[in-house]
């Protein structure tokens, strides 16, 4: 009798616990519901970035399995254009260049604007002042710091550096027509160019930090190191990992400096690979090959891709904690 009760009484009750079924929205309820009016705000934006973003991108995939001079018609290849770049030896000469010029921005570039915001955070006085001079190089255009840049790396004894080693006894250095010094000076340069960027991005980091950690550290008598290394740069976590990422995608990309610094000499130690990608296009010994260049475009584009896809799930629980 017991059991009969509690069986009715469950069967009386479980058409109440069941859900309603979900009635799927329509074109018209979809439209009453204001869908109609986010699309049409929406369409110019969609329409701009079809147009100057996503077709370029598609156009590109194409072109990379063509063999095309823009003028004529193409010619189907297939995956003959990433075959040719992958044995060209060129293509490995670059990719060590690239490498070899990241590194050298990621050991002296990344650090250095960390330590002038730090420094520049503890200013009482003038900070505007300090900061709107750190942040003059982003301001010049960039040709025109590489030409500046190209005066002062003259090599002779009165170039400006050589003259001002010169005091000290060192130099005439041959900047940048030495393989073993053309790349740390393009490197030298590039830092000087972008590193006010990302200076005013940590300093704005650094307001956010709430002052009663700096506090809590100076009543166990912690040293400024020591609140540096425990309170400034775990606070920093995520901005760190996030300026590492793009520097290391705006290093791998380097072109303005070993175009108009060098030329990817003295011989290809600073070519690059946006620099072949250029000279598969547009040099003089290996100008039109277009299939060439966007088939390394594509090739680029996925490394870095993959790269920043495993960076960030590599990074995501460093930088939550």
């Amino acid at each position: 009798m017991k059991s009969t009760l509690v069986s009715s009484a469950t069967d009386s009750s479980s058409p109440s616990r069941s859900a309603p079924p979900r009635r799927r929205a329509g074109p018209a309820s979809w439209a009453r519901g204001g869908g109609l009016s986010n699309l049409v705000f929406l369409l110019p934006t969609l329409v701009v970035f079809g147009v100057f973003s996503w077709y370029p991108i598609g156009r590109a995939l194409v072109m990379s399995l063509q063999q095309t001079n823009l003028v004529t018609a193409a010619q189907w290849v297939g995956l003959e254009n990433f075959r040719h770049v992958l044995t060209d030896p060129l293509l490995w000469t670059a990719i060590r260049n690239t490498g070899y010029f990241a590194l050298l921005a990621l050991v002296f570039g990344y650090p250095i604007p960390l330590v002038l915001a730090v420094l520049m955070s503890e200013v009482r006085r003038a900070r505007g002042l300090y900061s709107a001079l750190a942040y003059l190089p982003v301001v010049v255009p960039p040709v025109v710091a590489v030409l500046l840049w190209k005066f002062f790396y003259d090599a002779s004894p009165t170039g400006v550096f050589n003259t001002m080693l010169g005091w000290i006894g060192l130099g005439p250095y041959p900047w940048l027509q030495n393989e073993s010094t053309a790349m740390p000076s393009l490197v030298l340069e590039a830092t000087w160019a972008a590193a006010g960027g990302t200076v005013i991005i940590y300093l704005a980091a650094l307001t956010s930090i709430p002052p009663e950690l700096y506090d809590a550290a100076s009543v166990d008598g912690a040293s400024i190191f020591a609140k540096i290394w425990h309170v400034t740069l775990p606070q920093l976590r995520g901005v760190l990992l996030i300026t590492l990422i793009l520097q290391l995608i705006g290093t791998s990309q380097v072109f303005l400096e070993p175009y108009l610094f060098t030329g990817g000499g003295p011989s290809n130690s600073t070519l690059t690979i946006l620099l072949l990608i250029y000279d598969y296009a547009f040099g003089q010994s290996l100008g039109g090959d277009y299939g060439a260049a966007t088939a390394l475009s594509v090739m680029l584009a996925v490394v870095l891709a993959v790269l920043s896809a495993g960076y960030f799930r590599l990074t995501r629980k460093w930088a939550a904690s």
